[in-house]
């Protein structure tokens, strides 16, 4: 006995039809930019992860236009920058908000506070792993090792640091982003939308007065190992960000006199 293809639950609908193309006048200013980024490259196709972030910055995630645009401007197939766009989380496949929240659950993290965080937030922000709010501000996903263990749990907003967060500090967070007050990161530039930070990301300048200057560095956790390395005596211990500086501990300075 044989059973249909609907039996079956397989769909055999219409196939996709292509994908619409900008209006023209967006395709203009995209292929202008395009040109310019694929001139840094020796090999064209090279180009295609920072055009995959110009286009994320015209419309807050990859398309299929914008993938289709990327196919053309480098002679690709839609199939071969579709397999980039798909691998790397950093681009969004469907609509998302001016704020990516990132919680990293990796492992230290996680022992430190980061899966609360998480959980907290989403019942704050009533949304799951990936979903935007309401508002279209705050976009939620967990994600892996930030590369800063040292202040964990830590939290990213657009790929800015904030360190040592706990599920109090990381909602009165998403309240300020919602609410269009000012936040600063812990390291790092003050912080632009989603799109800015693509096309920053795709090799065009920070044009925002200061921000270049205002870039993070490495924090004092960071620089422990460093300075043991150097021969400096350790501090009697690294002070959590948010704590006041117990009055009996010695400074950098004094710790280093008494090692001597």
């Amino acid at each position: 006995m044989t059973t249909s293809s609907s039996e079956r639950g397989v769909s055999l609908g219409m196939p996709e039809l292509p994908a619409p193309a900008y209006p023209d006048d967006v395709r203009a200013r995209l292929e202008a930019d395009a040109r310019d980024i694929i001139a840094r490259y020796p090999d064209s196709r090279s180009a295609l992860l920072p055009l995959l972030h110009l286009v994320q910055a015209h419309e807050g995630h990859v398309t299929r236009t914008g993938m289709q645009f990327c196919a053309n401007m480098l002679d690709l197939t839609t199939a071969e920058v579709t397999a980039v766009a798909t691998f790397y989380t950093m681009y969004r496949r469907r609509p998302s908000g001016d704020y990516q929240v990132g919680v990293c659950t990796n492992t230290l993290c996680a022992v430190m506070g980061g899966d609360e965080i998480f959980e907290t937030l989403q019942e704050h922000l009533g949304v799951g792993n990936g979903e935007t709010t309401d508002d279209g501000k705050v976009t939620l996903e967990h994600i892996e090792c930030n590369a800063a263990c040292d202040f964990a749990p830590v939290v990213m907003v657009n790929w800015e640091f904030f360190d040592n967060q706990t599920p109090g500090t990381a909602k009165r967070l998403v309240d300020d982003l919602r609410a269009g007050r000012p936040v600063q990161p812990t390291r790092g530039a003050r912080l632009c939308t989603f799109k800015e930070t693509a096309r920053i990301l795709a090799g065009f300048p920070d044009e925002r007065p200061g921000a270049v200057e205002e870039g993070g560095s490495a924090g004092p956790a960071s620089l422990v190992g460093l300075r043991l390395a150097r021969g400096e005596a350790a501090p009697a211990r690294v002070v959590h960000p948010r704590a006041q500086e117990p009055e009996d501990a010695p400074s950098a300075g004094q710790a280093t006199e008494e090692g001597e």
